[in-house]
């Protein structure tokens, strides 16, 4: 089997639709099926066994780590050459849109996966008014593809009130060596803390973007005594969260990864997740098989992972009196905030990538009529 992979963001940018696309090209590799990536042209050429098809493009002005641009004929001389069997859209917009008709062309079956609400952080960024044409297209284009697939219950809802039909469901998982409690490090902890490693360290991972919220955890600075605050991530919001922070115990660490990252999580004490929007939210169940209990917004997958009272505690976005009082009531008690991170380490044991990712591959044989078992060597 050979699987074309058409992602609007790729390495060297970091963030959780990239890890998604790595974990999924690492498994088909594992799995013996060629794959090929047509992504913005940031001069990666390979990742791994999987040769890159750089799609030229310019910075995108709202968020200056990412460029955009559609494919070129070049693009699609380079695909016609691969010759896949089927092709994987991670949310079609600007390079999907146009390789969804290279697909179409090439007579070969397109399954596209729901990984960023468009539509809702068009708001965040003084685009509102675009809402109801983004949502068009969005049902549009889904609807275009052989197989469509969602990251949570709750997107796979809401995909189905835009008028997707029939929406799978691919989960997310997690890899719980990579993210595992044996990474503690008191180096770290002194880092994420400033020097304070007494006091309780909350955790953010991810985009620093106006969507995420991360202003809305200063009220947990400031009605919280003994909390700190470490962001991990970087975005456009940075020097804005800068100012917003300035005076409160917070940590800006930037972007870490591989090992540093892992010692991060589980250097921290809980982690707070306050986002408007999410698709899954992968850096949840993350933070849990790093042992940590989770205070986070109900978007997304949140709900799948997170066990109120065992695992954690959510809230209603923008209910930040109940983010609040959800870390308040875990902090107070440093035995129970030990145990539901236990709790939530081995929710997240169970959590496989590997389950997950097969899924994928058994839709794929069944889009070009193999019979599952012969996928893995077809």
């Amino acid at each position: 089997m050979r699987v074309a992979v058409f992602t609007e963001t790729f390495l060297p940018k970091v963030d959780g639709i990239v890890t998604v696309v790595c974990l999924l090209l690492d498994h088909l590799n594992k799995r013996g099926i060629d794959t090929v990536v047509v992504a913005p042209k940031m001069g990666v050429d390979h990742y791994n066994n999987t040769p890159i098809i750089g799609v030229p493009g310019v910075t995108f002005p709202l968020y200056p780590e990412l460029r955009v641009g559609p494919p070129t004929l070049s693009t699609y001389q380079q695909l016609k050459a691969f010759n896949p069997d089927v092709a994987h859209f991670i949310h079609p917009v600007l390079i999907g849109i146009p390789g969804m008709l290279m697909a179409k062309r090439l007579d070969i079956p397109t399954v596209a996966s729901f990984h960023l609400d468009y539509a809702r952080i068009v708001r965040h960024y003084n685009f509102g008014f675009i809402e109801p044409v983004t949502d068009i297209l969005t049902r549009l284009v889904f609807n275009a593809a052989d197989s469509t697939l969602a990251p949570s219950r709750l997107i796979q809802s809401e995909m189905q009130r835009l008028g997707i039909k029939d929406v799978g469901l691919w989960k997310r998982g997690v890899d719980a060596e990579k993210f595992n409690p044996r990474y503690a490090n008191a180096d770290m902890r002194h880092a994420l803390s400033d020097g304070h490693p007494d006091d309780v360290i909350m955790l953010y991972v991810g985009r620093l973007g106006s969507e995420k919220q991360i202003d809305q955890i200063k009220a947990v600075l400031e009605q919280v005594p003994g909390t700190r605050l470490a962001l991990v991530g970087d975005g456009p919001a940075r020097e804005d969260l800068k100012a917003h922070f300035a005076g409160t115990p917070t940590q800006f660490m930037g972007y870490l990864k591989g090992e540093a990252l892992a010692q991060a999580y589980a250097s921290a004490d809980l982690f707070v997740f306050p986002s408007a929007m999410e698709t899954f939210g992968l850096v949840v169940v993350e933070a849990m098989a790093a042992g940590l209990p989770v205070v986070a917004s109900r978007v997304g997958g949140v709900r799948d992972v997170v066990s109120e009272g065992e695992t954690g505690t959510t809230f209603e976005v923008n209910d930040v009196t109940a983010m609040v009082e959800g870390v308040r009531k875990i902090a107070a008690d440093r035995g129970r905030m030990k145990a539901m991170g236990r709790a939530a380490r081995a929710f997240a044991e169970t959590q496989s990538w590997d389950a997950m990712m097969d899924e994928v591959i058994d839709l794929y044989a069944r889009l070009i009529g193999l019979p599952a078992e012969e996928a893995l060597t077809a």
